[in-house]
């Protein structure tokens, strides 16, 4: 059944020759960290500044490795310095690094990009804002063992990379567009990445799953149990490029939802031969591949 689906590369190509216009505003991504919380900690790596959300006015220049509080205050966010207390007159926050190529701390894990924190219903909500694929080299490695074959792991990151672009906005009301947990997708930010779920994620710059010339959010599962659902077996609507396939991974039990991609199956595949394309396509049927780029419109 797979060498039929797949066996034609010359039909895997013609997927990719197909364009489609999206703006992705930059390729940003917005992830919430924390929500309603009254105080949380952060610190840089390297020198960075801490500016005023709506006015853009910079407020404050961190020191490198030191770590700072903010509360909430007075409807307001205040952070802590030396044991003082400084309203920062906002409810909107934003902190950003000196030189790009440092990181940010939260949660105990360094991160890519800027951090927000936003006065939410009276608790604090912490924002990591960061390009696409900075925001996949976290992924990756949270959601599918480092150290699988590079095949899978380039399926996991094209996955993913349509699911962000197609729940861009999601939790909008929240002041982000998704969670860092499996809710959403698993990110663990830059401490989680590797050399090799790095790569996989370069390898793939750009390219998502489409369906009728639109991304499609590409759910996958842990293992499926040897079959994987159509999605109206599990929510509430039949979608044309999730249908149930033998998944490649009898030997494990079930784990998730059982739709679209089983990332066991991917690996099991992957060491079958398959490439990562080959693979997608037979879990996501009748898909084309595209390739974002500056000019596309959502």
């Amino acid at each position: 059944m797979l060498k039929n689906h797949v066996k034609f590369f010359f039909l895997i190509f013609l997927s990719f020759i197909i364009v489609f216009n999206i703006n992705l505003n930059a390729n940003a991504i917005k992830i919430g960290l924390y929500e309603n919380v009254r105080k949380t900690s952060l610190a840089s790596s390297g020198e960075a500044y801490l500016i005023n959300g709506k006015t853009g006015e910079r407020l404050f220049t961190f020191n490198k490795m030191k770590y700072y509080d903010f509360k909430t205050y007075r409807n307001n966010i205040a952070i802590i310095i030396n044991g003082q207390t400084y309203n920062t007159k906002t409810n909107n926050i934003v902190i950003t690094s000196k030189n790009p190529n440092d990181f940010l701390c939260a949660k105990n894990r360094w991160y890519r990009g800027n951090m927000m924190i936003k006065l939410v219903n009276g608790g604090l909500t912490v924002i990591n804002d960061l390009s696409l694929e900075d925001y996949l080299k976290g992924v990756v490695p949270s959601e599918m063992p480092s150290g699988w074959d590079i095949e899978a792991q380039k399926a996991q990151a094209i996955a993913a990379r349509s699911y962000a672009i197609a729940n861009l906005g999601k939790r909008s009301s929240y002041g982000y567009d998704l969670k860092d947990t499996p809710e959403d997708q698993a990110y663990g930010g830059a401490s989680s990445e590797t050399k090799k779920t790095n790569n996989a994620v370069e390898q793939t710059k750009g390219i998502v799953l489409t369906y009728n010339k639109k991304v499609i959010p590409a759910f996958y599962c842990a293992s499926a149990g040897g079959q994987t659902k159509a999605s109206g077996d599990v929510w509430y609507q039949d979608l044309p490029f999730l249908k149930s396939v033998p998944s490649f991974d009898e030997h494990i039990s079930k784990n998730g939802h059982g739709v679209g991609m089983s990332q066991h199956g991917a690996n099991n595949l992957a060491k079958m031969g398959y490439n990562a394309y080959q693979i997608l396509n037979y879990f996501y049927s009748n898909t084309h591949f595209g390739k974002l780029d500056s000019s596309w419109k959502i």
